[in-house]
């Protein structure tokens, strides 16, 4: 049963965030704004951090169960980016706080649970070393984290899922390929 509380706060923390910079939102802003008393606030978090990290912790939690399998490269690339194509300014305000390691580790996080889905997916029934497979997860891990945060990065103006799009259709079979050769090399 969710905490009512809990969430008005954290659904006041969001719309907040997509106002102004996270260095400028305060506990006090965001009980007014949500009609709780400062002792509620407190109850449920200590602090405005704690909230933060609550929040990504879930949000992360969430896509990766959203997401038990993932049919393309181009599924994982855009599930990583869901977040923050919903919330582009609040990202933004994270991403350019001190908090953004928050953010980064739950990049990771998602990145590494779609790509891997998506891998245990395409190599089912297949016999590949699992130092290989480590390998591949990794690279398109650090691509699908790299696409993203470069594209928080700039501002968030490119249209990320036509060149998700695009990039997809550039590199169709690489995954497919990659995996093949691992399978060819296995004695």
């Amino acid at each position: 049963m969710p905490n009512f509380t809990k969430t008005a706060i954290k659904q006041s923390f969001i719309k907040l965030l997509n106002e102004k910079p996270l260095k400028q939102i305060t506990v006090r802003d965001i009980v007014e704004d949500c009609g709780i008393n400062r002792n509620s606030f407190y109850y449920h978090f200590a602090d405005i951090p704690t909230l933060l990290e609550e929040m990504i912790t879930e949000e992360a939690t969430r896509i990766i169960a959203e997401h038990p399998t993932v049919d393309s490269i181009e599924d994982c690339l855009i599930a990583v980016m869901q977040f923050a194509m919903q919330n582009k300014r609040a990202i933004m305000h994270i991403y350019n706080s001190v908090s953004r390691v928050l953010y980064e580790q739950y990049l990771w996080q998602v990145s590494e649970a779609v790509v891997t889905a998506y891998f245990n997916q395409l190599t089912e029934g297949t016999e590949i070393q699992p130092e290989d497979k480590r390998i591949v997860i990794q690279f398109y891990k650090c691509a699908c984290f790299g696409m993203t945060t470069e594209w928080i990065r700039t501002g968030m103006h490119a249209d990320i899922q036509a060149d998700v799009h695009r990039l997809c259709e550039l590199k169709k079979g690489m995954a497919e390929e990659m995996l093949a050769r691992c399978c060819k090399q296995n004695p």
